[in-house]
């Protein structure tokens, strides 16, 4: 597997597992519906009837409790959760399972409330089970239900993340490289003996460059409601700047090349503390500090537009030379009601980040940002094929560093995207429309729009559990300030307009290993009416 990706060219990329669904929430005395429907009601239990003899433990899982409470108009059905009881968890603790659970003895439960079937989505979402049901059985008396969690456990130690292709980048000197490997993995024990606790560590490599990362996950900090998590990261890093015909006077050297060069380091981490607004909604809050040493050509210019002989402007390196420090704090708001984390049939996948440089607090790059993220998925009424809708934008006012800025082929599917923080592509987008997004690499706006259509290939319960073939397409745009207050020179009309169009096809895996993606956009990027973006 990992030999053909490195053979095509293939980027993947990882989550955490996700098992085949499993049945949904039963109703007391109903079958399972399917996973996209609520359960349905049980029948009315007749008024006078006498109560059945006590059932075996096997049948009391199946059996419809007694007389279930209906509030006033309301047709409902209604049960008093007299416990909770977790099964088939041999590695991991209850009070883990439980932690995910919206549901505490004496509440009352209503067979039909959406919170039960997000619950058995969130606990799939952990990672830390490959089934899940939940079901109910008699209590202690009538209208009196204990909730049953059943889950069947899966491998935890996993890869979130892999990344193997090919790039064209440039030495250090600015001479650009026809074709540069890069390779990097992510991987993370996501349920550390049994206490819902990640660890994890990633490193990326590339011609001249490596990142590190080091991170931790806490679900219930100290035992509480609150979580916690954290990460090191350092980066040894290299980015290329210009368009064309790059003047730069460095020590000792002016001369023409293609490429200016800035080599850097990063060394920070950050901190966060979360907490369930509901079982599908999380709010998070992070503190980030770094330190940031630069090196680039004192000074630098390139052709930004089509007339050499007007368009020649200095390059803004967005970075300052020597030591400078980063400190930020940011709050994201998520919402997840997918049905399961890799090959989602349904659900929604929501986020909204904004993140404030703390310039009164040392940090040296005064800027605020704002990213809103948006996917829907739906099952098809033919052969479960899946649609999926992704919305993104995002904006940045003020001086980020480059790194934290919006760059194209992090959008563009026929371009390596960033690996932890690190550039290794040197090329511009393809440029579909011929427009001035050509000029860009980063951007303070971006924008993008995508579909994607998956046809299932094959669904098993041992190691693999499925297989989706998959097509997605978009439009994307990214713009800086000056892009839209001097655009480059040249362009006019809709050519002023920065967008691109990105495509990729392939094949998605859901694994006990983790999730894969195979995909040939990377290998199509080097096809000669792609490749340099003219």
């Amino acid at each position: 597997m990992w030999v053909l990706g490195a053979l095509l060219g293939v980027s993947t990329a990882f989550a955490q597992p996700a098992p085949a669904p499993p049945a949904a929430v039963p109703a007391p005395a109903a079958p399972a519906p399917t996973p996209a429907e609520p359960p349905p009601a049980p029948a009315e239990p007749a008024p006078e009837a006498a109560p059945p003899p006590e059932p075996t433990p096997d049948a009391a899982s199946r059996s419809r409790p007694d007389e279930p409470e209906h509030a006033e108009n309301d047709s409902s059905l209604k049960y008093t959760l007299d416990d909770i009881e977790v099964r088939g968890n041999d590695k991991t603790r209850s009070r883990v399972v439980l932690r995910y659970v919206p549901f505490r003895p004496g509440d009352v439960i209503d067979v039909d409330d959406p919170q039960v079937e997000l619950t058995r989505y969130r606990l799939l979402g952990t990672g830390f089970f490959r089934e899940v049901e939940l079901s109910l059985r008699k209590g202690s008396r009538r209208g009196h239900v204990v909730l049953i969690i059943e889950v069947v456990e899966r491998n935890t130690l996993v890869v979130n993340d892999l990344w193997m292709g090919l790039s064209a980048d440039a030495d250090t000197r600015g001479q650009p490289k026809p074709l540069t490997p890069y390779a990097g993995v992510d991987v993370a024990e996501t349920n550390l003996a049994g206490t819902g606790i990640s660890l994890g560590a990633a490193i990326g490599v590339a011609r001249d460059q490596t990142a590190l990362r080091i991170r931790f996950f806490d679900p219930a900090f100290l035992g509480g409601k609150w979580m916690t998590d954290g990460t090191l990261l350092f980066n040894d890093a290299n980015d290329f700047f210009g368009n064309a015909d790059v003047l730069f006077d460095d020590p000792g050297q002016t001369e023409l090349q293609r490429f200016a060069v800035v080599r850097y380091e990063r060394f920070g981490g950050s901190l966060g503390i979360g907490r369930d607004l509901s079982v599908s909604t999380q709010l998070w809050a992070h503190y980030r500090l770094e330190r940031i040493d630069a090196e680039m050509p004192l000074a630098a210019s390139h052709l930004r537009g089509t007339r050499p002989e007007l368009d020649r402007e200095p390059i803004d390196f967005s970075i300052l030379r020597g030591e400078s420090v980063l400190s930020t704090l940011s709050a994201t708001l998520q919402h997840d009601t997918r049905d399961k984390p890799i090959l989602p049939t349904s659900g929604w996948f929501t986020s909204v980040t904004t993140e404030v440089s703390l310039s009164p607090f040392g940090s040296d790059y005064p800027y605020s940002r704002i990213d809103v993220l948006a996917n829907k998925w739906w099952t098809l009424p033919w052969h479960e094929h899946v649609v999926r809708l992704r919305l993104f934008g995002g904006a940045i006012s003020g001086r980020a560093p480059f790194f934290e800025r919006y760059y194209v082929g992090d959008f563009s599917d026929f371009r390596a995207s960033r690996v932890l923080g690190l550039n290794v592509e040197r090329r511009p987008v393809p440029n579909f429309f011929g427009t001035d997004i050509v000029e860009v690499r980063y951007g303070d706006y971006a924008a993008k729009i995508e579909g994607e259509y998956r046809i299932p290939l094959y669904r098993g319960s041992r190691s693999v559990f499925g297989i989706d073939l998959f097509a997605r397409a978009g439009l994307f745009a990214v713009a800086g300030q000056r892009d839209v207050t001097h655009p480059p020179g040249g362009y006019s009309g809709a050519a002023l307009v920065p967008i691109d169009f990105s495509a990729n096809l392939g094949v998605q895996m859901d694994t006990s290993a983790g999730g894969f993606t195979f995909a040939l956009a990377n290998v199509f990027g080097f096809l000669p009416a792609l490749s340099e973006g003219k």
